[in-house]
Order: C-alpha cells, then structure tokens, then sequence
C-alpha cells in the first residue's frame, strides 16, 4: 500500500524547495498530487504543473460531482482564492506514494478522507524573520506585486499553524529548515522509517 506524504508550513519556509528535492528522489519515486486553485496564475507557473488554475464555476461544478477531498477558501485582497484537492482518478494508493503540499486544516481534511494511516506529515519550520525577507524578494520580482495579500498571509500563518491546531492535527514532529539539505535528509530518514514500520507491522498481521 502507498502513503501520501503531506507537505506543510507556513508561507516561504521552503516548501517548494523541499517538494521539489523530493520529487527528483530516486528511492522512492514519489507522484505528484497536483492540487486546483482559483487564484490568479504568477509569473513562472504552469498551468497542471503547479497548481490546475480553474474558476470558482469549476471549483462548484467538482464539488457537485463529490470529487473535492478537501477544499480552503482564503479571504484575500483581491477576491476569494479557493485551494483544494480532486478525486480526478489520478491518486492510486494502492501502487504508488504521492507527495503533496497542503495546510493543517487540509491535512486533517485529507486523513479522513483516506485514513490516517495513508498519509504521513512533514511540518517544516523556519524563522519568521527569514520567512518574511523571502517573501518579500519573490513578491518583487512579480510583474504586479501584492505586497497587501503577501502581508495578510504571514500574519495569517500564525493562526493556521498555531501549537494548538498542530497539537490538534497530531502531528509531534517538525523539520527546521534552517539548512537545506540537513532538513531535506532527516525527512528521508523520516519517511523511510515510517515506511519500514508500517511494513513491519503488515508482515506481523499477516503471519
């Protein structure tokens, strides 16, 4: 059986490096969950690479279907910006591992929808002085910065990625990504020893 690793932290902790770094990971082979949001394309993306970029009428035509698995709505500067998750067929748990980048609130959303024991949670952490310096240089570099929308969300993760919704979520472990690839190997460590214990487990049950 496959997992779903899940991804998260708040915004510009490095979570599209680390999810880059772990796609080229040979060991396992990880797929992509490519999620749908209805928020403006930026500079640099791909439509079905990043994100799938929809409309709020393709975002309530697939939940009309029941194909949305979890679903956030963000009040922003410029309208609501939805991010969700789509049953499109694509997720096969049975062969394959899946790496996707998500928040708390879509985690736990997640894990009941496909059980916790299919998805694992990788929670990055960074100082937010640095956090705020990094996302302020990729704002700039925008060809219409949003620095009000950038703002709005960094004091939002304080809310979104509180101790109480991580304590909530149980998730106990977290990857500071002060180094790169210090963090990058101990959540290969992470993932593989989950991996091996659920293995181990399988063998016992079925002795």
């Amino acid at each position: 059986m496959g997992k779903m690793i899940y991804l998260m932290g708040k915004s510009s902790s490095g979570k599209d490096t680390i999810y880059k770094k772990l796609l080229e990971w040979k060991t396992l082979e990880l797929k992509k969950v490519v999620l749908y949001t209805t928020r403006p394309i930026r500079a640099g993306e791909v439509d079905g690479k990043e994100y799938y970029f929809t409309d709020d009428a393709g975002y309530m035509k697939l939940e009309a279907q029941g194909k949305v698995i979890e679903a956030r709505a963000y009040h922003t500067y410029h309208g609501i910006w939805r991010y969700f998750t789509v049953d499109d067929g694509s997720i096969d748990l049975v062969h394959n591992h899946y790496l996707v980048i998500g928040t708390i609130e879509s985690y736990t959303k997640t894990v009941k929808y496909f059980g916790k024991d299919r998805v694992l949670p990788v929670l990055l952490s960074l100082d937010d002085g640095v956090r705020l310096q990094r996302a302020l240089e990729r704002e700039m570099m925008q060809e219409h910065p949003k620095y009000e929308e950038m703002c709005r969300r960094f004091l939002a993760d304080a809310e979104d990625f509180s101790e109480e919704k991580v304590k909530a979520a149980g998730i106990t472990r977290t990857f500071s990504n002060d180094h790169l690839d210090n963090c990058l190997e101990e959540i290969k460590k992470y993932i593989m020893s989950s991996l091996s214990e659920e293995n181990r487990l399988s063998c016992g049950e079925s002795l």
